[in-house]
């Protein structure tokens, strides 16, 4: 790269290429939330941020943390990072290539001399994928008092949440109370998990909004018959008809996808029954995942959905509950501030710099409930990620490194204006 940035490309590759050998023997890039190796992980994460010069700690819900202080505390926190752990078979820069950026901004800061007025804390988030417990972003959600209390007594391995979360060093019992109204603002970079950065030769994606997610779980009954002995015009076969279901829904989505705003639905789980090769089904569970970076768009496809679903049951002589929303989270937006700073930030290191939605969930979208947050995503290889095949060129994620430092260091200067009360404006 000809660039000449403020950020130590080496130094990240070096850190990255450290973490990513702490993996499961025979399952590349492996290192799971709540195991061993994850510790070990976060042993490393610890040294390097101490070497840095940070002051480290494990909050109430088991983030790793590293302060560094600023010249006026009381203007409160600037935070950057995201998160160490991995997807089974998958984690070789999702979550990691954000931490370390976020460390490489601290280190840039010390060896320039640059001091800040806001402390500056850089965060290792806990559990941001689905963890062993089955549930994610339980750093994120903990760190704002928004985790759920149930599910500190979800059990995996003989153990719950509760226990797994003061295994890491976390207080779980102090957890309900715990809130970070000191933040000033957050910044994550992640690589971005899908082609258009690649495909555009863009080095930034500014991240608008990460979409929202609704899960809908749709039901199908028809009538078990021999598979033999059954006229095809007598048959109330309940996988014709979920089958035809799933074409429909990916045309509608198809269609949606064309309107301006990121949107996909995916049928990707799918339960038959009785399963038999000589038995008309007679029932079928379909589980429906849809992402909408604008919310109008999935309740059109909701209303659309509640329709069709009735077309569907009485053109196949079958049953279809109304579609039950299992879950359902809305949209959240970058911050208009923050987003506008990384723009700035982009074109003081020559990045070449897009707009565009995450389709996927970040620990981002838990912050930005408490405090103004914002994401940048740097390109990998064919879009590729959650894959041992997950590849993101150094180059890149140092210049998205360079993108963050720049924004730090506005939000710095925009955000250290005080209040006549004393209270600051960030």
């Amino acid at each position: 790269m000809s660039r000449n940035l403020p950020v130590d490309a080496g130094r990240i590759a070096g850190d990255i290429e450290a973490l990513a050998g702490m993996t499961e023997p025979g399952h590349p890039w492996t290192r799971r939330a709540f195991t061993p190796l994850f510790l070990e992980g976060r042993a490393y994460i610890e040294a390097r941020m101490k070497a840095a010069g940070l002051e480290t700690r494990i909050d109430a819900a088991g983030n790793l943390i590293g302060r560094r202080t600023g010249r006026k505390p009381w203007l409160g926190t600037i935070m950057v990072g995201s998160h160490s752990d991995t997807v089974p078979d998958g984690g070789r820069f999702d979550g990691i290539a954000g931490v370390i950026s976020a460390l490489e901004v601290a280190r840039a800061l010390g060896e320039q001399g640059v001091e800040l007025d806001h402390d500056l804390e850089i965060v290792d988030f806990l559990a941001e994928e689905v963890s062993i417990f089955g549930v994610s972003c339980v750093g994120s959600r903990g760190m704002t008092g928004q985790l759920p209390e149930a599910w500190l007594s979800r059990v995996s391995d003989g153990r719950d949440l509760a226990e797994g979360i003061a295994e890491v060093g976390g207080s779980p019992d102090v957890l309900a109370q715990q809130k970070r109204p000191d933040l000033a603002g957050f910044l994550e970079l992640h690589i971005e998990q899908g082609p258009v950065l690649e495909a555009e030769k863009a080095d930034i994606g500014i991240v608008t909004a990460i979409s929202g997610i609704t899960r809908l779980e749709i039901i199908v009954e028809g009538r078990a018959d021999h598979a033999g002995t059954t006229p095809m015009d007598r048959r109330a076969d309940a996988l014709v008809a979920a089958s035809q279901l799933v074409l429909d829904i990916r045309n509608a989505a198809a269609e949606l996808a064309k309107m301006p705003g990121h949107f996909a639905a995916t049928v990707g789980e799918f339960r038959i029954e009785p399963n038999a090769a000589n038995v008309v089904p007679s029932k079928v569970v379909l589980l429906i995942d849809g992402r909408a970076e604008i919310r109008a768009d999935m309740e059109a496809f909701c209303r659309w959905l509640d329709g069709h679903v009735e077309k569907l049951a009485d053109a196949y002589g079958v049953t279809i509950k109304a579609p039950n929303r299992v879950s359902d989270n809305l949209p959240t937006p970058g911050d208009a501030g923050l987003l506008s700073t990384l723009e700035a930030a982009c074109e003081r290191v020559g990045a070449k710099h897009r707009r565009m939605a995450s389709g996927a969930g970040h620990d981002t979208a838990w912050i930005a409930k408490v405090a103004p947050a914002a994401m940048i995503f740097v390109p990998c290889r064919d879009g590729r990620s959650h894959s041992v095949d997950e590849w993101a060129d150094n180059d890149d994620i140092a210049l998205g490194a360079a993108v963050l430092f720049e924004a730090v260091r506005e939000m710095d200067r925009n955000s250290n204006q005080e209040k006549p009360d004393g209270t600051h404006t960030g």
